[in-house]
């Protein structure tokens, strides 16, 4: 019998997950910054997509086409429900990549991969660079996220373990759950025994007690896929090379910020190494990188000074958080650190209205607080960066999206009523998906019903827990009866409109 699923982990779901670097609105920024024209997207693909949540957010809150497949038929039967019902311009398949790859495809502008790379075999990754070289257009941007050394150079020895557990002593029919939760037993009493291995790499046992701690469904397509190929950046250039693609820049904007990955030191050591991909190895090592988001472009061309400067201008920009509540700490590579408050506080005080303005105009409106543009544009990549503030497409596109993104998001709305696996709406103006919790889109659910009050919010969200037998979880206990139940509703509701309506009425989600 032929293996479909290429020792690909499918008889478990993938998690709804929504991935922001995907969002094709995020790289003109990142460009911009670096000092390359950005094309403009009128079509894109996804591939490798798992539920198409990134995929038909994308879609329905843009003016791109959208192609894209994913081999597993459950998840492209999903992604596919998704697009029915939104009717946005999405094209999604169950096929493998080799087939997907001979259909009559456009050539696209933009091309996302979202660690998908990590976990197929070179005989795929093949079919994935001829891909990119035939549908990617001159000028097209590669997203493309994976595994990375040296950073997962200690801990590849404990996945092939865990690995072969999972495939050797793991029972047969008992499901890829259980295999994992035995591996993860076995690897624990095995690191119990104070191995040499464990000794010459003390952190390994801090990590396996991070990942006991994450989603069953994750780990099973992180970790336990036949293929799982952590790669150097070198290497990575190598494979792309044959599609014509040059490295553009990190689609991680913090790491434009090199004061919290690198020390004064390493900053002088890099700055001798005037090879520019050699440069990104080099620190990869100082970083113990694990994980890379990147760009790379079919033809790199640079800006000018005066159309960089004007672009970085023009760039439209929203604050998508509570002022309040937006911390100032940031978690770069050397750890924790503190932002600079006289800098952030005046552009996030300037923005607290949560009305959409450019760099430019913010520019202008702190101009007396002694904040220089350099500075500004910092700001701007660390709070983008951490999704405190997002791109904001132009008025156009989100016009023409206004009308997918709420068939999209009422649908998602009406799933929220029995399951908050899905965590995440549409908006049309940022161009991609928001944040929202279950009972935040329940909220709103019951405000699209016709009901205008917090109570009344609380009352309805209480009705559908109580029908389906279900309990609110607290400071880690079940609340058990109806009054606590409506009144913990009803205090996270008028939470809701005090922190969280407002944007999302001007993400123009509620």
């Amino acid at each position: 019998m032929t293996d479909w699923t290429s020792g690909y982990v499918a008889d478990i779901g993938y998690t709804y997950g929504y991935y922001l670097e995907l969002n094709p609105q995020r790289v003109k920024l990142a460009f911009l910054n670096t000092g390359l024209v950005a094309p403009e997207f009128g079509t894109a693909c996804e591939l490798g997509f798992g539920q198409g949540l990134s995929a038909n957010m994308h879609a329905a809150a843009s003016v791109c086409s959208w192609h894209g497949t994913d081999f597993n038929p459950a998840q492209a039967g999903f992604a596919q429900e998704l697009t029915s019902v939104s009717g946005a311009n999405a094209h999604l398949y169950d096929e493998a990549f080799a087939e997907f790859a001979k259909r009559d495809l456009p050539e696209f502008d933009y091309i996302g991969l979202h660690g998908i790379w990590s976990w197929v075999s070179d005989e795929n990754c093949a079919v994935i660079v001829d891909f990119i070289r035939r549908k990617l257009k001159v000028g097209g941007v590669l997203y493309i996220s994976y595994n990375t050394l040296p950073g997962w150079g200690t801990f590849a020895p404990m996945r092939h373990l865990m690995t072969e557990h999972a495939e050797v002593i793991g029972a047969d029919g008992v499901g890829i759950v259980s295999r994992i939760d035995g591996a993860l037993d076995f690897t624990e009493k095995l690191l119990a025994t104070n191995p040499l291995f464990a000794r010459a790499n003390p952190l390994v046992n801090e990590k396996i007690k991070q990942i006991k701690g994450q989603n069953r469904h994750y780990l099973a397509h992180e970790y336990f896929n036949r293929d799982w190929h952590p790669m150097h950046f070198g290497t990575m250039a190598e494979w792309l090379e044959p599609a014509k693609l040059t490295y553009a820049c990190s689609a991680n904007y913090l790491d434009y910020v090199e004061a919290v990955n690198l020390t004064a030191e390493q900053q002088a050591f890099l700055k001798d190494i005037h090879d520019p991909m050699f440069k990104q190895t080099v620190r990869d090592f100082m970083v113990n990188q694990q994980f890379r988001k990147d760009y790379w472009v079919k033809g790199a061309r640079r800006s000018t000074a005066l159309e960089q400067a004007q672009g970085l201008r023009d760039q439209r920009l929203v604050l998508t958080a509570h002022r309040p509540d937006v911390s100032l700490k940031v978690t770069g590579a050397l750890g924790e650190a503190t932002l600079t408050e006289k800098v952030y506080a005046p552009v996030l005080d300037m923005m607290a209205d949560h009305k959409i303005r450019n760099l430019g105009q913010i520019e202008q409106s702190v101009k007396d607080t002694g904040i220089t543009f350099a500075q500004l544009i910092q700001v701007v990549l660390v709070l983008c960066n951490n999704g405190t503030f997002s791109a904001v497409q132009d008025d156009t596109a989100i016009s023409k999206a206004q009308n997918y993104t709420a068939k999209l998001n009422t649908h998602l709305m009406l799933k929220a009523r029995s399951s908050n696996e899905i965590g995440f709406l549409a908006s049309p103006v940022t161009g991609g998906g928001v944040g929202v919790g279950r009972f935040h889109q329940l909220f709103m659910l019951a405000l699209q019903q016709g009901k205008k009050k917090p109570e009344d919010w609380a009352a309805f969200v209480a009705q559908i827990l109580t029908a389906q037998g279900q309990k609110i979880v607290k400071e880690g206990k079940p609340l058990e009866t109806a009054e606590e139940h409506l009144a913990e509703l009803t205090a996270q509701a008028h939470e809701f409109t005090v922190k969280q309506l407002h944007i999302l009425k001007a993400l123009q989600i509620a």
